[in-house]
């Protein structure tokens, strides 16, 4: 894979997104499909990439850019090793999913939708999934994890910070 630091990413990084972009026409009828192939070579969108999708396509980067930004599912940060999602559903929120987000943001100390600075740990919102009897829950890496209360969730931290399963 690409290293995406240094003086060379750039031209490198160019390179290899025209191979991943082959096949594509130039225009903005294939942006998104060319922002999808390059995230699911990276796990997200590299920003030294933007040039490389944005000379393929023939378009201006401000407008790669800006699609990369404005569509919520492209990723514009490597994603983490583990995945929590918190649930923002209303039978979570009723049971105290908040007091769960604030010591998960504490412990982690990143907010939501941000990496742990060692990028072991992400932290994103979820959105009810239908297991509210689990209520208060996150998901770790999709798996539910609950019913939680402020101490479970320390403890649940400590075991992933540990490298450990939930």
């Amino acid at each position: 894979m690409t290293s995406f630091y240094g003086a060379s990413a750039r031209n490198e990084a160019t390179l290899e997104v025209r191979q991943i972009l082959e096949g594509l026409a130039p225009g903005e009828g294939d942006l998104l499909e060319a922002l999808h192939r390059v995230q699911h070579r990276y796990g997200y969108i590299p920003q030294a990439a933007i040039p490389g999708v944005a000379q393929h396509l023939r378009l201006p980067e401000s407008r790669v850019y800006g699609a990369v930004t404005y569509y919520s599912e492209f990723r514009q940060t490597p994603p983490p090793e583990t995945k929590i999602s918190w649930c923002s559903g209303p039978a979570c929120y009723i049971k105290g999913s908040e007091n769960l987000r604030l010591v998960l943001e504490g412990l982690l100390a990143c907010g939501m939708g941000e990496n742990t600075p060692d990028n072991r740990l992400g932290l994103h919102l979820g959105q009810c999934n239908g297991t509210c009897d689990n209520a208060p829950q996150v998901w770790v890496d999709g798996e539910v994890v609950g019913p939680l209360t402020p101490s479970k969730t320390v403890e649940l931290v400590r075991r992933l910070q540990a490298g450990d399963q939930p």
